[in-house]
């Protein structure tokens, strides 16, 4: 096991979204987690992995259950995630609450604005939650707005727009 590679788990959310010109909506097409550690002009060793590009509004616990087989059977103890912030707290707990995982260091992330729409939080939270996971001792977190919660204290406020503890 290398404890310097990261492990970039992709599950979707409001960061991966781009704006579909004909429909009029947001969409997902791909992934633009390459593209923003690229402008991040990174030097750490990660691996990625799309799982899903799903709205977390739309994940069930089957897509839960997903996340957590790819945790438990990554070669890397260190595990950034990316997913949407509406229910980014319940992944966390999920995980939080399931065998195996307790030698490693798991932070959730993601973005209120789509990466590709610019004046996105998307790259300030990415690099918190890269930072974060070579940081912390091993347990599951939320890194978001420049700070890392433990994921049984930490919540979503929706008329604010960001994370706090509870």
């Amino acid at each position: 096991m290398n404890d310097l590679t990261i492990e970039l788990l992709i599950t979707g959310g409001t960061l991966d979204k781009d704006y579909h010109a004909i429909r009029g909506e947001l969409v997902f097409s791909e992934t633009h987690l390459s593209e923003l550690l690229s402008e991040a002009n990174t030097t750490l060793d990660i691996q990625s992995q799309v799982l899903m590009l799903k709205d977390s509004l739309e994940m069930t616990d089957t897509d839960r259950e997903i996340i957590y087989q790819a945790c438990l059977t990554s070669h890397h103890s260190h595990i950034v995630i990316t997913h949407g912030t509406d229910t980014m707290c319940q992944t966390a707990e999920y995980l939080l609450n399931r065998p195996g995982l307790l030698n490693k260091t798991i932070v959730l992330t993601g973005a209120m604005r789509p990466f590709k729409l610019g004046n996105s939080d998307a790259s300030f939270n990415i690099a918190s939650a890269l930072m974060a996971v070579q940081l912390a001792k091993p347990s599951v977190y939320i890194a978001m707005n420049g700070q890392l919660f433990t994921a049984q204290q930490v919540q979503k406020n929706r008329a604010l727009g960001l994370f706090e503890t509870i």
